[in-house]
């Protein structure tokens, strides 16, 4: 499945970001893939701002999720790891989450409290 593309920024670095901003393309997100370059990533847009929950049945990859409020402010970010059902879900309510590498975020120092640039744009896409 291919997905639109956005850039996004947070803080000094910049992210290159598939949107997946459809039920179908939020219920696939990262699965199946076996890498992903170190800058890139993918961003689910929400309808509503809410609780939302990620989990990672059939996604390869160990990753972090950053959840986001509709300001693009980070909430909290969590670690995943490949093949569980484990939930990993936003700290309040949510309306973006940002997949990136596992620790991604942590290597960075980017934390909670940091807003993302570029997704407000977004915020209308989702359906």
């Amino acid at each position: 499945m291919s997905m639109p593309r956005t850039e996004l920024s947070a803080g000094m670095y910049r992210i290159e970001a598939e949107v997946a901003a459809t039920q179908e393309s939020r219920m696939t997100g990262l699965m199946q893939r076996r890498s992903m370059p170190p800058n890139q990533g993918m961003l689910f847009v929400f309808t509503q701002p809410q609780r939302h929950c990620m989990w990672m049945k059939n996604t390869l990859l160990p990753l972090s999720v950053a959840f986001l409020d509709d300001e693009g402010r980070i909430l909290n970010v969590e670690d995943m790891q490949p093949q569980t059902e484990d939930n990993h879900c936003a700290a309040r309510p949510a309306r973006f989450a940002l997949e990136m590498n596992l620790g991604w975020f942590q290597q960075r120092g980017i934390k909670p409290g940091l807003k993302v640039g570029g997704v407000d744009r977004l915020a209308g896409v989702a359906r």
